[in-house]
This record gives structure tokens, sequence and C-alpha cells, in this order.
């Protein structure tokens, strides 16, 4: 079956000035350090995926009834109360490190994390590792 775009599939907007324009000081100095780090930590370059998403690598699953995407690997998104940083794989299942990690919030494939000043980010670092390992 031929793949289907989603709302929030990739584009060739500049990363830099997404940045740049997010509009909450903590929220974007949290983007400057996220991007350096999910950078050096899966060798990939930075996509904007839909209008807010900061995605890092990239694979195609299929659904159930055949439809067939293109998705990042990790990545975060900015957004007013949080910065959402997204895993492709169950955090449910990682609650030991999620103990160290810090102030946070989760769902099944998202941390939302206020400041990352408040996080251990060698935590962070090996739950983004996890995720760019899940798909080899």
């Amino acid at each position: 079956m031929a793949k289907k775009t989603l709302v929030n599939s990739e584009t060739n907007k500049s990363v830099a000035e997404f940045i740049e324009a997010i509009p909450n000081p903590v929220r974007k100095e949290d983007s400057k350090l996220l991007l350096q780090l999910m950078q050096e930590l899966t060798g990939k370059e930075p996509k904007i995926w839909g209008k807010s998403i900061v995605g890092f690598g990239k694979y195609s699953y299929q659904r159930k009834n055949g439809d067939e995407f293109e998705w990042f690997t990790v990545g975060f998104s900015p957004t007013k109360a949080h910065t959402s940083v997204y895993v492709m794989y169950d955090l449910e299942k990682e609650q030991e490190l999620l103990d160290y990690l810090g102030p946070h919030k989760h769902g099944r494939g998202c941390l939302y994390i206020k400041k990352l000043e408040q996080v251990d980010l060698e935590v962070l670092k090996k739950l983004i590792l996890k995720s760019k390992d899940w798909r080899v």
C-alpha cells in the first residue's frame, strides 16, 4: 500500500527559524539544548514535522488497516505549558529511569518537562538513546 501523509509529516521548514521564533525564553533555551543533545545522540539532522515538532531520524510503519506512514524516531515540541519529548517506545516500561529523571509527567511515548534544568540530563540521554535504537 502507498505511504500516506500525516498532518505532522516531515517538512523543509527551517529548524533554526522555528526555534528562534519561540516566544517563551525557557522553552527557547530548552529547545536549543535538546536540539544539540538529540543531534549528538542520534547522529541525525533535525527536521520540522508538522508545525511544531523537531524530529530526528525516520522510519516507516504500517497500521493494522494497511496504511503506511513515516515518523521520526525521537523528537521534541515546545508548548506553552511544557516541552514535550517524544520517544518511540513504551515509557511505562521505564519506571526505574523515570524515577530518577526529576519533575515530569509522561504518557506512553511522551515526556512533559517544564524546565530541563530541573531534570537529570544523563537520565534523559538514556531515555533518548533507547528511542534512537528502537528501530534499527
